[in-house]
């Protein structure tokens, strides 16, 4: 019979980075979501008329504008790159614990240089 513990301390488990990576794949996906709204509406703003366009651009130019794009594009690369690492697991290919634990740092690593190289040009 195992033995199970009692009670959970949160601050003493330690997730593998594997699993930090599956976190943050549904947690971007969610942060994605719920910004679907808030995106069309900028799509929506920025295509009735060259006017509008250039008001969107100004409120765009701003610190916490640009902060929040480029979240948003964090968010976008990490989920893609993530959905591609599980689409290689469910393919059987990686499923190794080595190839599992360097599949997971190359996909934090790829979206945050990816992010880090295109949020540049946002500003």
């Amino acid at each position: 019979m195992k033995h199970r513990p009692k009670y959970l301390d949160l601050k003493r488990i330690r997730l593998p980075l594997p699993g930090i990576v599956s976190i943050l794949h549904r947690a971007s996906g969610l942060i994605l979501f719920i910004f679907i709204p808030f995106l069309l509406f900028l799509l929506q703003s920025s295509l009735q008329s060259g006017q509008d366009f250039s008001l969107l651009v100004s409120r765009l130019a701003s610190v916490p504008a640009k902060l929040s794009l480029v979240f948003l594009l964090w968010a976008f690369l990490h989920h893609f790159c993530a959905g591609v690492r599980i689409l290689l697991l469910d393919m059987d290919i990686g499923v190794s614990l080595k190839t599992a634990r360097a599949s997971s740092k190359w996909v934090i690593a790829a979206s945050l240089l990816a992010t880090l190289l295109i949020g540049m040009s946002l500003w």
